[in-house]
């Protein structure tokens, strides 16, 4: 299988390259760039394996133009690319391959919600409604039957599966408050003063708060889908910030229920969730570290319950299951092959 990386220069896109350099499944990889055509891959990531070198020979290891990619025809395109500039990129590849895409250019189906969240209207609209939304836990089948995949960010991610197992149960009453705390690799590979080290150590802080963040309407989006609630969409307030941590996210969630539950009834809608889930770990009794899902594509969940309300504490790699790991683990959800081939279990001590 070949596979084509767009924006292989960002974080997402190196950390793809490593995951699909080990992929048993995976026998060439074409990172593109559009910045920096013929430069040596291992000007940009000198840590790469010889492994994965091996799986660059239809550019001899180096970046490429996507004329490149376009010409080889690959089975699969992973665009790591900004929002807004995502969609144009892929658009040579719609019906010739499998494309998975990372941005947000096609995670909202409606269109004035899509312009409220970004500025402008979706650039192809008559795809949105053919694109799955690729959280496999919740929506596999879906997935299993796309030809375009819209890859959830890590906010959406780590909200969403802490979430939706007491939406669909509809036992929700009242508004949920979310606290997410976020990693600097989540703002991507900027050049920016906020994000330099003086800036970011010894700091923390909101951003974005109640419902003025770009996501919020993805998030509400899949909540309105999945609730079996009556009276309208789900109240939400969401607030991100900014840590001094490299990769990582922490989500607390705040859900108010409609009576006091055990942990023996909340474990049990765990359970029924994500049974079948090989990256859902539900930990009862202990809560979950970022440093336990650290360069894994895990997303560890446990929570504490206060009279009708229960805290859902999630944490995820906001660079694996949080965008990277969760797009391979989407390919390999389509094509039918392993669903942890590829992307690691294991965090870190």
């Amino acid at each position: 299988m070949t596979v084509a990386i767009l924006g292989a220069t960002g974080y997402t896109g190196l950390v793809l390259i490593r995951l699909l350099g080990r992929h048993p499944d995976v026998r060439q990889i074409i990172p593109v760039t559009s910045s920096r055509p013929g430069l040596a891959l291992t000007e940009v990531d000198p840590g790469l394996s010889d492994a994965v070198l091996a799986k660059l020979t239809p550019t001899n290891g180096c970046l490429a133009p996507i004329e490149t990619a376009v010409a080889a025809r690959p089975d699969v395109v992973f665009a790591a690319l900004p929002h807004l500039a995502s969609a144009q990129a892929c658009e040579p590849f719609f019906g010739t391959s499998l494309v998975i895409d990372l941005s947000a250019d096609f995670r909202i189906k409606d269109h004035e919600t899509f312009r409220s969240a970004y500025g402008r209207p979706p650039a192809y609209p008559d795809l949105l409604e053919r694109a799955a939304y690729g959280l496999p836990e919740w929506r596999r089948g879906e997935i299993e039957r796309a030809d375009l995949i819209a890859n959830p960010g890590c906010y959406p991610t780590a909200t969403l599966l802490a979430l939706l197992p007491f939406v669909s149960a509809g036992c929700v009453r009242g508004s949920i408050v979310v606290n997410a705390l976020s990693g600097i690799s989540g703002a991507g590979r900027k050049e920016q003063a906020m994000y330099l080290y003086s800036e970011r150590t010894e700091n923390a802080n909101p951003y974005a708060p109640g419902l003025s963040h770009r996501h919020v309407p993805e998030i509400r989006a899949q909540l309105d889908e999945f609730s079996t609630s009556v009276g309208g969409r789900q109240a939400l307030l969401f607030t991100p910030h900014l840590v001094p941590m490299r990769q990582g996210m922490e989500v607390t969630s705040a859900i108010p229920l409609d009576r006091e539950r055990t942990d023996d009834e909340i474990e049990e809608l765990f359970s029924n969730a994500y049974k079948s889930a090989p990256f859902v770990r539900v930990t009862r009794g202990r809560l979950p570290e970022t440093r336990h899902v650290r360069n894994s594509n895990r997303c560890d969940i446990s929570w504490h319950g206060e009279g009708s309300t229960v805290l859902v504490f999630s944490v995820i790699d906001n660079l694996l299951k949080g965008a990277s790991g969760q797009a391979v683990q989407n390919m390999n959800v389509r094509l039918g092959l392993d669903e942890t081939a590829g992307i690691d279990l294991d965090g870190e001590f």
